[in-house]
């Protein structure tokens, strides 16, 4: 079989661009930020795609969420200076060729977790779509892999083998695969952020032996080593890594502290995985106090992970406030009776119900106190709410801040 590498420019304005890809099942928006950060604290000109928007130096570019809106977005961007990009790149896009039609040097895998599948068919095709990154990442370019994921194994099999692997990890994950290149061994996690510190390793010694972000919880440890892997691995200075990660705003809606007395979050976190991560970190951050947790599913699509998603939260929460996440057109008792189940199976969490999502937030609220942490997961940044063929404004994040008598942000529902 010939290679298909080097994938051609896409236009030839973006010939001596390069490019980070970022794909997994979670973690992907955070490290693709991260990573422009880093470039940017390297004092270049950088262009980022994420679920969120099309960026250059963190500012939107107002662009249609297309591909030709992708093109549009990057060549503005060249044009003002950028020869780096960072890109999100979601199993859909792979599944749809993107890998073939836009060069990626350094590609990253976050972690592999059971979504989509309704999109895919299988585990096998989710996976199979996910290693399009790899198997088409530049000659001479570098593949950034979870050493703590078994579906990195797979991918480091289809990766060629003029493509160095970098691996990292962090021991919350799991048992190590693979001999790490950078891994943390201590994690810190506080209301302010998350501290690292570093094994003994030339990367680790080149970044000091630890780093320090803004972004709350294990995971975002995971994606700080993902991030600071790839820009070692692109020859950015370590000075920058560091400081880029430090100086990195949290994306909107990735466990976003927005209150403090109680700890009021609001996450994205809608697969058993990030259910179970973002949990352990509420319960780190909670000390004595409960653990309170608003969630729902999103109506057809993936109905298989939602009794594993209650089981997660019924397992580490002490209330459960069950409601609505993005029924679409599936009967939303349906969507709670399979979380229902999950939930009574592990065994743990106090459950309530209310389906309307406005008012189970505030019964959240209302239940909480000064010591506890209440998280609002599942629709982290979004502004809309789907049901049946209709989105109606609606913002957790809005939500959470009107109640606690906070200033919304510009867009905000």
């Amino acid at each position: 079989m010939s290679d298909p590498r080097p994938v051609p420019a896409a236009a030839p304005w973006a010939e001596d661009m390069r490019t980070f890809g970022v794909t997994g099942t979670n973690g992907k928006t955070s490290t693709t930020t991260m990573l422009a950060a880093i470039v940017r604290a390297a004092g270049q000109h950088v262009f980022a795609a994420t679920t969120l928007d099309y960026s250059l130096d963190g500012r939107p570019l107002p662009v249609e969420r297309s591909w030709q809106g992708f093109l549009a977005a990057a060549e503005q961007s060249r044009a003002a200076g950028a020869r780096h990009a960072a890109v999100e790149i979601t199993s859909q896009s792979l599944a749809r060729g993107y890998a073939k039609r836009w060069r990626f040097d350094w590609s990253v895998f976050t972690n592999l977790s059971p979504d989509h599948f309704q999109s895919h068919g299988s585990w096998e095709h989710y996976l199979a779509s996910k290693a399009q990154l790899f198997v088409h990442t530049s000659p001479g370019g570098a593949a950034i892999l979870n050493a703590r994921d078994p579906a990195a194994l797979l991918l480091d099999q289809v990766t060629p083998v003029d493509v160095r692997r970098v691996w990292y990890g962090v021991m919350s994950r799991g048992p190590c695969l693979k001999e790490h290149d950078l891994e943390a061994v201590s994690v810190r996690t506080s209301v302010d952020g998350t501290a690292l510190t570093l094994a003994p390793s030339p990367l680790a010694e080149a970044l000091g032996g630890a780093l320090q972000v803004a972004y709350v919880g294990d995971v975002f440890a995971e994606n700080a080593l993902a991030a600071a892997a790839a820009a070692l691995s692109a020859g950015l200075p370590a000075a920058a890594v560091r400081a880029g990660l430090a100086s990195c705003p949290v994306v909107p809606g990735r466990f976003e502290v927005l209150g403090r007395a109680p700890v009021a979050v609001v996450d994205y976190a809608h697969t058993p995985d990030a259910l179970e991560r973002t949990c352990a970190t509420a319960r780190a951050l909670a000390g004595e106090g409960r653990v309170i947790v608003v969630f729902g599913a999103g109506g057809d699509t993936d109905a298989g992970k939602r009794e594993p998603m209650g089981e997660a939260v019924g397992r580490a929460a002490d209330i459960a406030v069950l409601t609505t996440d993005n029924p679409r057109r599936e009967d939303p008792r349906q969507i709670a009776a399979h979380l229902r189940a999950g939930l009574v199976r592990g065994g743990r969490a106090r459950i309530v119900e209310e389906a309307d999502r406005l008012r189970a937030i505030g019964l959240a609220l209302e239940l909480a106190q000064p010591g506890d942490v209440v998280v609002v997961a599942g629709k982290g940044h979004e502004v809309g709410q789907t049901i049946g063929d209709e989105t109606l404004p609606f913002s957790d994040r809005a939500v959470v801040k009107q109640l606690l008598g906070l200033e919304a942000d510009d867009g905000e529902a």
